[in-house]
């Protein structure tokens, strides 16, 4: 064996295993956010905000809220709603209570910099302009599986 194939054989070697036994899923949630809802409870907060999302008590509807219903039958969760103010239901996502929340917050949102948000949706039924979803900061999988979905189901 040469001098330089025996030099390079050892790293190479080591990297090829290093690389190999990498079991990183991206995007991933540090919080399990997805695997948790899945087949669980999808723990959603809701702001009323006209036809998008109404509340009568304990009762939330609306075109987005049905939405949110809809994806949680494609994951087999049942949807556990949380009403409260849009400053509330941010708390409620930081503190890691709520999976994600919904009203009439749109692309403009100033909780950006608090929770992360989806892409605004226009096509959403009552939206007066590009419609998001707020959700935990950092779930990353959780984030794709809501952006996948509402592409298949709402327009941009």
């Amino acid at each position: 064996m040469s001098r330089w194939r025996r030099l390079w054989s050892v790293p190479l070697l080591v990297l090829t295993l290093c690389v190999a036994g990498c079991a990183i899923t991206v995007p991933s949630d540090p919080q399990g956010t997805l695997d948790r809802a899945r087949g669980g409870e999808l723990r959603a907060g809701a702001s009323a905000s006209g036809e998008l999302v109404t509340v009568d008590g304990s009762d939330v509807g609306g075109s987005l809220a049905g939405i949110v219903e809809e994806f949680a039958d494609s994951i087999d969760a049942k949807v556990v709603w949380t009403v409260g103010s849009e400053e509330d239901l941010v708390d409620g996502l930081e503190g890691g209570d709520l999976d994600l929340a919904i009203g009439g917050m749109t692309d403009a949102t100033p909780w950006s910099q608090s929770v992360a948000v989806t892409r605004g949706y226009a096509g959403v039924p009552g939206a007066r302009g590009p419609v998001v979803v707020l959700l935990p900061m950092g779930e990353n999988a959780w984030q794709a599986a809501i952006e996948a979905y509402l592409d298949r189901e709402v327009t941009r």
